[in-house]
């Protein structure tokens, strides 16, 4: 059972990685100028663009690696969170024709905060780096 379930972590810390990576990449191959005058005309600090796009590249490089998943999904979820509130709730859970609803950020939320909640270990560098002791339970 133990095994199903860390199989199951796996796939969601990868698919979430590459998921973040990929939205950060774009942010930067789009034109990160044109995300920071976004940004400055929803009302926050245009060099936010650069931190969001930022945390997005190498949080999910991090995650698909196993590199500090716990933390890196917390920055991630973040994210999700202001991303709804500022942005995606206003244009309900679906969208309005012109912009997506808050139904993909909340399902990227859910996997993050379960990955910061239960970790990921299975074929991640953590576990090689500090050589974690094999222990069934976590404790915080």
């Amino acid at each position: 059972m133990l095994k199903r379930i860390e199989a199951s972590t796996l796939i969601l810390r990868v698919i979430l990685g590459i998921t973040f990576f990929v939205h950060g990449v774009v942010k930067f191959q789009g034109g990160i100028e044109n995300i920071v005058g976004w940004f400055d005309a929803i009302g926050l600090p245009g060099f936010l663009a650069y931190v969001v796009a930022s945390i997005e590249v190498v949080g999910g490089i991090a995650l698909i690696l196993g590199l500090g998943s716990r933390v890196v999904s917390a920055l991630l979820a973040l994210l999700m969170i202001g991303a709804t509130l500022k942005v995606k709730l206003a244009v309900g859970f679906l969208g309005n024709g012109e912009m997506a609803g808050y139904e993909l950020d909340l399902a990227l939320l859910a996997m993050a905060v379960f990955i910061a909640i239960n970790g990921s270990k299975m074929f991640a560098l953590d576990k090689v780096i500090f050589k974690e002791q094999k222990s069934d339970t976590t404790s915080f």
